[in-house]
């Protein structure tokens, strides 16, 4: 689906039936079929379609919440409309899956207007599936619908994370590519992260649509909503998953490194304690004073290093008793 220019308009009548329908200049010059809705798209990403918002007729409390630059999933009832927020991954090109983009969602009884300020793949994807079947019978109907088509583009990222990790508890920890595991793992972990922060809300922003007693909200599209929010936890939990795992393969590399720190430092403290008594021994022996034994033996050197080579094995052979050596 091309990204929308700035807005689309759709009819659709309560037997799911109906499509785009020329967009008028304000939203109270747009007509719903008898028992069905309009469905606005807008891209507030363009001029164009900031334009058209600020003269479709909201009232400029919901025209400030629909326009906001940060928002987070959730639901909000104010009187007679419906505001909802969600998040999808960032499918578009160059971009990253975990700057997840929000759609919003101002819903009544004869009306739906989403807006979005990044172009949002899921919502291209219920556009384009209006060509091949029926249409939403009510905007419970496409909420529903919207909520559906983010959690299943969501679901690859998921899934692409999950064998990442999977990749990582299977491979064998190497102390030389140790920076570039840990480059891995602090990848998966930020993804993880980010998108955890958003899936948790996305989750009660639909249960709580879900309870909310609407008119236009059927049992049908209460169904169908309570399936999306049950996608969502999965999700969440899977999120939730992925970044204990991390923490575990995390702290299972700082271990080897740990470990690894200890066997050299054991190791040199094991060569020093050798090579102390050798170094007090030549230490006397080279001191400036008169009395030095063997001093005038042409032989005494040689002595001399066959003490110290037995000295030397004889405290390898005590440290490797006492368990401080290992082949």
């Amino acid at each position: 689906m091309k990204e929308v220019d700035h807005a689309i308009a759709f009819a659709f009548a309560p037997d799911g039936t109906g499509g785009p329908i020329p967009l008028a200049a304000r939203l109270d010059q747009m007509s719903a079929p008898e028992g069905g809705f309009v469905w606005v798209h807008v891209n507030a990403g363009t001029e164009d379609g900031r334009d058209w918002l600020g003269h479709a007729g909201l009232d400029p409390l919901t025209l400030a919440a629909m326009t906001v630059q940060e928002t987070r999933p959730r639901t909000t009832v104010h009187g007679d409309h419906v505001l909802v927020y969600f998040r999808g991954v960032n499918l578009n090109p160059g971009a990253e899956p975990e700057d997840m983009v929000s759609l919003r969602l101002y819903l009544t009884a004869p009306l739906v207007v989403t807006v979005e300020l990044r172009d949002l793949v899921a919502v291209d994807d219920v556009v384009a599936a209006l060509s091949h079947g029926p249409g939403p019978g009510s905007p419970g109907d496409l909420v529903a619908r919207l909520a559906f088509r983010i959690a299943e583009r969501a679901d690859p990222v998921v899934a692409a994370l999950n064998e990442r990790i999977d990749d990582l508890e299977d491979e064998e920890i190497d102390l030389n590519a140790v920076i570039s595991q840990r480059g891995e793992l602090a990848d998966i972990r930020r993804m993880a992260i980010m998108m955890r922060r958003y899936m948790f809300p996305q989750r009660d922003a639909l249960s709580d649509l879900e309870i909310e007693q609407l008119p236009w909200l059927d049992a049908r599209a209460r169904g169908r909503i309570r399936e999306a929010t049950e996608r969502v936890t999965r999700l969440a939990e899977e999120l939730d998953a992925i970044r204990d795992r991390a923490q575990v393969v995390h702290d299972m590399i700082m271990d080897m490194r740990s470990e690894a720190m200890n066997r050299q430092m054991l190791l040199l403290s094991v060569v020093a304690a050798i090579f102390l008594p050798m170094s007090l021994i030549t230490g006397l022996l080279g001191i400036n004073v008169g009395g030095i034994p063997g001093a005038h033996s042409p032989v005494a050197f040689w002595v001399v290093c066959l003490l110290l080579v037995a000295l030397g094995v004889l405290l390898g052979w005590l440290f490797r008793r006492l368990g401080l050596l290992r082949n």
